[in-house]
């Protein structure tokens, strides 16, 4: 798994590259744009079963948001959904198989953590002043500056390590075992499409295992059936470089990794600058 493929170069400020992790986070902002557009017009008294999908959403993330963060801090709730969204479809948008995911890329999760930190410095600041958002590396002792100091560094850090590893990390599992099933699909064409007695065989075996499967309604006989079948046609004419065996069990980790994976590790994030943020925004009464 390489890094994203730089497309061209912007001859502003030294050059600015077009990667393919820029083109991806620009493609998911235009479609949540849109989706904003179709889904806000239209409203009425009435709501049809479209607005009542969209009212239960943002109703349900201002619920999230109030109970994590206050009802104090529920204008910050457009934030946090526009960031679930953005980091869940920038995941997403990797299973096209023509645009890399965003959050593969560790310059995607490093600016969003950043800005995670630079809010709540800002929060900080309004609330206390500068002077105050400094004393707090100072407490409760002067011993402590170091660590302060370390723990507002880490914060950014880990945040976005957290969400670029278990993203990355599937899509390089999800290589290897593309690369491991061609070099499987290839060693097992050549072993079977040696003999045409033996494709034939392997193609019989594949076709009775597939008509009771049907038959007996067994699942795992249509599964054994239908890879048998395939083999064996394969071989008999040749096509040794077919790499069949790549369809249908990637997929399945796909899911895992792409569709699981992304939305937990979207919201985990979102609840972390939440925590955050709503750490750095007290109510008034304690502020």
């Amino acid at each position: 798994m390489n890094g994203p493929k730089i497309y061209f170069t912007i001859p502003l400020f030294g050059g600015i590259s077009i990667t393919q992790t820029t083109v991806s986070s620009f493609v998911v902002m235009l479609l949540l744009c849109i989706a904003a557009v179709v889904l806000g017009k239209g409203l009425q008294k009435r709501p049809g079963r479209r607005q009542v999908l969209v009212e239960k959403g943002v109703t349900m993330l201002y619920d999230m948001v109030e109970s994590t963060m206050g009802k104090h801090n529920s204008y910050w709730t457009p934030y946090i959904g526009a960031l679930f969204l953005s980091s869940l479809c920038g995941t997403l948008i990797g299973m096209t198989g023509i645009l890399r995911s965003a959050t593969s890329d560790l310059s995607t999760t490093v600016t969003w953590a950043l800005m995670t930190s630079v809010l709540c410095w800002a929060c900080s600041i309004k609330r206390n002043g500068v002077g105050g958002w400094l004393k707090g590396f100072t407490e409760p002792v002067v011993v402590m500056t170091p660590m302060n100091i370390i723990s507002e560094v880490a914060q950014p850090i880990s945040m976005a390590f957290r969400h670029f590893g278990n993203i990355a990390g599937g899509g390089v599992l999800t290589s290897l075992l593309y690369t491991a099933l061609a070099s499987a699909s290839a060693m097992v064409l050549g072993l079977v499409g040696k003999n045409l007695a033996v494709s034939a065989v392997v193609l019989v075996l594949g076709v009775v295992l597939l008509v009771l499967g049907f038959k007996n309604r067994k699942l795992a006989q249509k599964i054994f059936g239908v890879v048998f079948a395939v083999t064996g046609a394969l071989a008999m004419l040749g096509l040794s470089g077919v790499p069949y065996l790549e369809v249908g069990i990637p997929g399945v980790l796909s899911l895992y990794f792409d569709v699981f994976s992304g939305g937990v590790q979207a919201l985990v994030f979102s609840l972390l600058t939440m925590v955050y943020i709503g750490n750095a925004c007290p109510p008034p009464e304690n502020a």
